[in-house]
């Protein structure tokens, strides 16, 4: 089984290169799932299918040919599915401040409840091998990276601070309802979380997987969107998940010629090379921006031939270890990066901007910098079995 997420800043293209990878898969043969982790929901757009699937009650996969399923979650329907005992007890709380039911319904839905409903079904379909591979067309980058960060939070907060809350909140519940204006939670909002969990158990495990789970970043040939897409590999990888390539989207054809276009190309031009030197040795696809806009599943299986050529294989597990990591050891911040064909004389270290650079003879890698290291500063390093470790300090 495959987990392929794409992800990148909003407007880039990515649900059309994941609905296209969908369409690419299921022509080949796999029983493959396109789901929507986005809360705007525009999957079935992608398909053309002129329908809205919010239409129904319900968030079970829709099916568009044999083998080709799409899923565009239905928070109204998971808050009766999943979230029946929280969301009742929190309209009850928002009820006593003076608001009507509508209201109160609509502002229960608390943020993550939508990406953790569609990580119970990634969980769920992985567990039952409903799927060969499932393709999930994320959110803009900050809400993808909190819902890969959601398996993490979670297990913490069942770890830690779930049973104290239940056994306090059980103990004074009796005396706190008599004084207070609102009620404390009943047993079975608590139960309720521990379902959740217990859904959620393996998920992150599943993520974490380069052998089953890789991200796809999309960006496109621009300033802006760079650095966002640059930032996004830092914390995937943070976060432990593999980003296995870069997607470039839209890139002007030789086609688009003629004096209009002049700027736009030499700044292109500019921006690819630096993509391609900062994510290197990571594979880089450049997808042109096509005559019209991608409708509909012939127009979609157009795009995977820009997207994977005519014969490669979009479920390829292409890397299985992180080009690097972070990591803090007694209080020593460290960063960790595979070089196995470089000898100690031959690598540099520079600070450039957020970024750590590692130079080994004509070969340049940039390493993005977490906020909690982004004002540190190479101190010191060492080569050993082909890993460099570099020891980032406050500068002097």
């Amino acid at each position: 089984m495959r987990i392929l997420l794409f992800s990148g800043k909003g407007g880039v293209g990515k649900t059309s290169l994941a609905a296209a990878t969908g369409t690419r898969l299921a022509r080949e043969g796999r029983r493959t799932l396109v789901m929507s982790v986005d809360p705007a929901h525009s999957v079935a757009d992608a398909f053309d299918l002129g329908i809205d699937l919010f239409s129904r009650a319900t968030s079970e996969p829709y099916p568009i040919s044999d083998r080709l399923d799409i899923q565009e979650v239905n928070i109204q329907a998971e808050l009766k599915r999943h979230w029946r005992e929280i969301s009742t007890y929190v309209m009850s709380v928002l009820r006593t401040t003076g608001l009507a039911d509508i209201e109160a319904e609509e502002l229960a839905i608390l943020p993550g409840m939508e990406e953790l409903s569609a990580m119970m079904y990634v969980n769920q379909y992985a567990r039952e091998g409903r799927y060969e591979a499932m393709v999930l067309d994320c959110a803009p980058t900050a809400e993808s990276l909190r819902f890969v960060s959601m398996p993490t939070t979670l297990d913490w907060y069942m770890k830690h601070i779930f049973p104290v809350q239940r056994r306090v909140l059980k103990a004074v519940r009796p005396l706190a309802n008599r004084v207070s204006p609102v009620e404390l939670p009943p047993d079975r909002y608590f139960s309720n979380i521990l379902d959740l969990a217990q859904r959620l158990d393996g998920i992150d495990q599943l993520l974490e997987d380069p052998t089953i789970t890789s991200v796809r970043l999309v960006t496109n040939p621009e300033r802006m969107v760079l650095r966002e897409t640059e930032r996004a590999y830092v914390y995937f990888t943070l976060h432990g998940l593999t980003v296995d390539r870069i997607v470039v989207n839209r890139v002007l054809p030789e086609e688009a010629a003629g004096e209009f276009f002049t700027e736009w190309r030499r700044s292109q031009r500019q921006i690819l090379a630096e993509i391609d030197e900062y994510f290197a040795p990571l594979p880089v696809t450049r997808v042109p921006l096509l005559t019209s806009e991608v409708l509909g599943r012939e127009r979609l299986a157009e795009l995977a031939t820009h997207l994977y050529g005519e014969h490669d294989d979009p479920a390829a597990v292409t890397l299985q270890e992180r080009p690097y990591s972070f990591a803090k050891e007694d209080g020593r911040y460290l960063v960790r990066l595979r070089l196995p064909f470089a000898v100690k004389t031959d690598v540099e270290l520079f600070k450039k901007g957020d970024e750590l650079v590692v130079q080994v003879g004509t070969l340049r890698r940039h390493i993005g910098l977490p906020v909690s290291m982004a004002h540190l500063v190479p101190a010191r390093a060492r080569l050993e079995s082909k890993i460099l470790t570099v020891e980032m300090k406050e500068a002097v």
